[in-house]
């Protein structure tokens, strides 16, 4: 059953596992995964005739999307440019501020 969470999860915000992960833009993926949970917000407030929490559940659902889609974007730059992390950290070589 555990098995069976953890692959449903990386089915979906996993980047490398999703049908997603064939969008190379990291953005129009993003937008694509935003505008399914904007779908999946609607269509369980209409199911449970709950609409005065579709505006919760929108926001809700965006938030976690935009929070998994944050996370794929940094761990995918961290991986093929590290180096984008260590620029701009505030130290010169000499450690002294700019």
């Amino acid at each position: 059953m555990r098995k069976q969470i953890v692959q449903g999860w990386n089915f979906i915000f996993n980047a490398e596992v999703s049908p997603l992960r064939h969008i190379s833009d990291v953005a129009v993926r993003h937008y694509v995964l935003q505008a399914l949970a904007l779908m999946w917000a609607v269509t369980f407030a209409v199911a449970i005739g709950s609409y005065t929490l579709l505006a919760a559940s929108i926001i809700g659902h965006s938030v976690l999307i935009a929070a998994a889609a944050i996370t794929v974007a940094t761990y995918t730059t961290a991986a093929k440019k590290p180096t984008l992390f260590a620029r701009g950290s505030g130290r010169s070589r000499d450690g002294e501020h700019d």
